[in-house]
């Protein structure tokens, strides 16, 4: 943007979201599953074609089994940032962090193939404290990778008394309000949020004001997320990236960028590189 422009936005000379709405914002997609019941249905090659029709440049991507992210990181590793979800089946989902087998499960992924995170994981309260999820924020340490986390403020709590350099993304942020993100956004320097499947920060297209003075205060925590938790949900990417640029255009330009996609590259930026 030229830099007469960037003054007259600081300065409040241009109203509104239209200086910089030309040029479609890239997205960097935090939440993205794609589950067996995806594959079967979408085969690689059409959810990444979907994917970049959305404009997404990248996209932190897990899948129950983790077969599915390794069938769209084969098709597009330049796109897709592999996550190691918890869960060998939706049956995982209730009890993976007491479960041995899951154990072993993710060790030998572990082992086997390379990843930018562990989760999205879902863990509640003292839950995070049983012996297998103990182990995961362990691994994330050893490998030096982020904890996808679907959990109250509670078990985030938990997971940095484990683990006090842990790096977190609070998945949905936790489906908290503005201001108890905001509380914990200032007491863990290495947490970040998702804003996955939620709507309230921008409800009809319209950025709400707590949210936006959430975003401005932490404008290097925040990343968008369209979460494909189901098969159907995948026809919702593009629709999901468009209205996220449409309640961007009411944040000052660096900050939309931010929350947009470089935050995403700021963070997982180097996460798959040799």
């Amino acid at each position: 943007m030229p830099k007469f422009l960037r003054l007259l936005l600081c300065v409040g000379l241009l109203a509104g979201p239209v200086a910089w709405a030309a040029a479609p914002l890239p997205i960097f997609d935090a939440h993205i599953h794609y589950s067996q019941e995806a594959w079967e249905r979408m085969p690689p090659k059409e959810a990444i074609a979907l994917l970049r029709k959305a404009g997404v440049k990248r996209a932190l991507v897990s899948s129950t089994n983790d077969d599915g992210n390794q069938k769209l990181y084969a098709e597009a590793p330049d796109l897709i940032l592999p996550s190691l979800r918890t869960y060998r089946t939706r049956a995982d989902i209730s009890a993976w962090f007491k479960d041995e087998t899951v154990a072993t499960y993710l060790r030998e992924r572990l082992k086997k193939y390379r990843y930018a995170a562990i989760g999205e994981f879902h863990v509640f309260g003292a839950d995070v404290d049983a012996p297998v999820a103990r182990q995961v924020v362990q691994w994330a340490k050893q490998y030096k990778l982020f904890l996808h986390a679907h959990s109250d403020a509670d078990a985030v709590e938990r997971i940095f008394k484990q683990d006090p350099d842990a790096r977190v993304l609070w998945a949905h942020s936790g489906f908290e309000r503005p201001d108890k993100v905001r509380e914990m956004l200032r007491k863990y320097k290495n947490l970040w949020c998702d804003l996955a499947f939620r709507n309230d920060h921008a409800p009809g297209g319209k950025l709400d004001s707590d949210w936006r003075a959430a975003f401005m205060e932490f404008p290097d925590r925040f990343m968008v997320g369209t979460d494909t938790y189901t098969a159907e949900r995948w026809h919702y990417v593009v629709e999901h990236a468009n209205w996220s640029r449409g309640w961007m255009t009411e944040l000052p330009l660096e900050v939309a960028e931010r929350v947009a996609y470089k935050n995403g590259d700021a963070i997982f930026g180097n996460a798959m590189k040799p």
